[in-house]
């Protein structure tokens, strides 16, 4: 009885701390601003079985994937172990789960094999830790209290699975000395426990009963240290996966407030109905932690801090201060400062600091080029852009802060429809010498085209993409697609204007294209420009744009495989072409697939990048840093990609997407190699295929 008294009390202190900590979160999480609505159980339930459970994120890094997942499964098979331990706790009982028979027979094997496992894992992990240097390991962001806690947490792993097999070890020992007859299976154990010879069964006793007390004080003492460790993720991680983003990466969320205000800067009448007459003004994005969306927060305690995702961004690869990590990390800690103060002032207090500037620098911020490749890596689904974003939206719509270029894009997106200063007179000057029908003209004589070809500010303005929106233009000619372009009707979509965080003007653009679109009664559209097609397909919904957006790599994709469109491979016969993933086609969308087999039609060797597919390197383009200049570092992001096409030994350079050609363009010249390596589109090769 004593025993049980003594388990009772350490579990009822355990659980009392534990919903402590919990209550504290609570208040905090209370603090923060609402986020997506949670909907599509089943599709939760799917993506969390895939990649919480299944862990296919980890094994992105296939060796070490592999260990970390057997440590993932086999805690997941403990765990079943420790429940029974706490039932026997309590009980005064030992092995009460023994009548589920052979599953209790599997629980009890898998857990005595997997800890051994743990704990060679665990060594594993210590040592890269202790005595390797492991860059992903390190950063501003990782100081010494870091990698303290990760070796503590790793100590405690280990010292669980070792007091669990010695746990195993006494209770066959016991059992057998004793005459009695073991519940379960402990393969492992039962190996070990040949090489004991003489002991006798009160030693085997006394370890069993020992173990067992160590095994189970470590798991509470756990318990309660992980929600103020790194490793908090323990419990988070699962959680985390299933509140996903379900969203493409690509897509950034709406501001209904913003929509509020604009729909009454085009429609005065409903100042008074659209929002509630004492609704208190609301900050426009993020500038301190409160400012945050709960979804914000639950990824910053998810955080592992394994810096997969720092590894990965293009802008910390090339030597600038930003660090996915660290944003998440930051936004745990500006909570855990000012959170207890709130709760104590209520949520308006101010400590005279905010997570933008004395946490996070305007300069990180900027740096980013919403590639994805964070997300894409991070193995708990964590979406660190959509806090970036909303900080810049907080620096552009509340302090009209933004880099000069910036600003200059903004106008010229409000005075022109363009990021340039180009009149909406000139978007027809490409097509030129291409017979090119225009929708007005059509609508006029009551002709409806089953597509829309959106040409994008760049296929209308930059020199070098008309060529590509020409060549593409000759394609649709010539198969006779029933096809037509706005001319200059057509507007910048505000995708630059919204990466770069003027939501503002974002959403007037969009309205004035889908108002646009609507009156021609337009349903498909076909678009050259990764940027405007990820825009138009997953960000106009939002907005009531609904429309069928069709990439044009898939729709030449789709005219090959149907035999419509003919390629010579003569052309590009023996020639070694390599093809960079734009970010806005590739882990934004999902297409990757399609460009490579426009390729292979041409009999063209393709030779991939070291980093393609959802594991390219972005341009350096993205997220508006097109029209900007880059951040200090050790070297430019399109140098870097430049130099992963130039290791292929390619002659040619395949691109999908106006940004990454500049890019790669700008990446060649600098390399002096112009005049020997080319920089060709897809539609251009395609057009080059046809003899047009």
């Amino acid at each position: 009885m004593a025993r049980q008294i003594i388990f009772a009390a350490a579990l009822l202190i355990t659980f009392g701390v534990f919903l402590y900590t919990v209550n504290r979160l609570v208040k905090y999480f209370s603090f923060t601003r609402a986020a997506f609505p949670v909907r599509d159980f089943w599709k939760r339930t799917g993506v969390m079985l895939k990649v919480a459970f299944g862990q296919t994120k980890i094994f992105r890094k296939p060796v070490l994937g592999f260990i970390h997942a057997m440590v993932f499964w086999g805690f997941c098979v403990i765990l079943l172990g420790s429940v029974e331990m706490v039932i026997d706790g309590l009980a005064g009982i030992e092995k009460s789960l023994s009548f589920l028979g052979p599953l209790h027979d599997f629980i009890m094997a898998s857990g005595d094999i997997f800890a051994v496992i743990i704990a060679i894992a665990v060594l594993v992990f210590l040592a890269r830790r202790l005595f390797f240097s492991i860059s992903r390991f390190e950063g501003a962001e990782m100081k010494k209290k870091s990698h303290l806690d990760a070796n503590i947490s790793l100590t405690l792993i280990f010292l669980l699975m070792v007091s669990l097999i010695s746990m195993n070890l006494g209770y066959l020992g016991y059992m057998q000395f004793s005459g009695g007859s073991a519940e379960g299976l402990y393969p492992f154990s039962a190996l070990l426990l040949k090489t004991f010879g003489e002991t006798s069964g009160g030693s085997f006793h006394i370890i069993y009963e020992a173990s067992w007390w160590v095994h189970i004080l470590t798991i509470f003492f756990f318990a309660n240290y992980l929600p103020y460790s790194k490793h908090f993720h323990v419990f988070m991680s699962v959680p985390n996966v299933f509140l996903s983003r379900l969203d493409p990466p690509g897509k950034l969320d709406n501001m209904e407030s913003i929509t509020r205000e604009v729909k009454i800067m085009m429609d005065p009448e409903t100042a008074f109905t659209a929002a509630p007459a004492d609704a208190a003004p609301e900050r426009f994005g993020v500038k301190d932690a409160e400012d945050s969306t709960w979804k914000n927060y639950f990824d910053s305690l998810s955080c592992t801090e394994c810096g997969r995702c720092t590894s990965v961004c293009p802008a910390n690869i090339t030597g600038k201060l930003l660090s996915p990590r660290k944003i998440m990390m930051d936004l745990r800690a500006r909570m855990k400062e000012k959170g207890p103060l709130m709760v104590k002032n209520g949520r308006d207090f101010s400590d005279g600091r905010s997570l933008l500037r004395d946490f996070i620098t305007e300069e990180e911020l900027w740096a980013c080029t919403t590639c994805n490749a964070c997300v894409q890596e991070c193995p708990v689904n964590i979406n660190h852009p959509s806090l970036i974003l909303d900080m810049r939206r907080y620096l552009v719509l509340e302090e009209a802060s933004a880099p000069g270029e910036l600003k200059a894009v903004f106008n010229n997106i409000e005075n022109n429809g363009a990021p340039w200063q180009y009149s909406a007179e000139d978007r027809l000057n490409w097509a030129k010498d291409i017979e090119v029908p225009v929708m007005a003209d059509l609508h006029a004589r009551d002709g409806k085209p089953e597509y829309l070809f959106w040409v994008g500010c760049a296929g209308a303005f930059d020199d070098r993409y008309r060529k590509v929106a020409g060549a593409f233009a000759k394609i649709l000619n010539h198969l006779k697609i029933s096809y037509a372009v706005l001319g200059k009707e057509e507007t910048c979509t505000g995708d630059p204007a919204r990466r770069a965080g003027n939501e503002m003007l974002f959403q007037m653009q969009a309205l004035q294209v889908i108002s646009t679109l609507k009156g021609y009664g337009v349903t498909k559209i076909i678009t050259t420009c990764p940027h405007c097609f990820n825009t138009l397909k997953n960000e106009y919904p939002d907005l009531g744009g609904n429309f069928e957006v069709i990439s044009y790599v898939s729709l030449l994709k789709e005219f090959i495989a149907s035999g419509k469109l003919k390629i010579s491979a003569s052309v590009m016969e023996g020639k070694k072409v390599t093809y960079h993933d734009p970010c806005y086609l590739g882990r934004a969308n999902g297409i990757y697939n399609e460009p490579r087999v426009v390729i292979s039609k041409m009999g063209a060797d393709l030779e991939e990048m070291e980093r393609n597919r959802s594991f390219a390197l972005c341009c350096g383009a993205g997220g508006a840093q097109m029209f900007k200049e880059a951040e200090k570092g050790e070297k430019e992001i399109f140098i870097e990609r430049t130099e992963d096409a130039l290791k292929t030994g390619a002659e040619i350079i395949a691109t999908a997407c106006p940004f990454c050609m500049t890019m790669l363009t700008d990446g060649l010249k600098y390399k002096n190699r112009e005049e020997e390596i080319k920089n060709y589109d897809i539609a251009e090769l395609v057009a080059m295929g046809m003899g047009l």
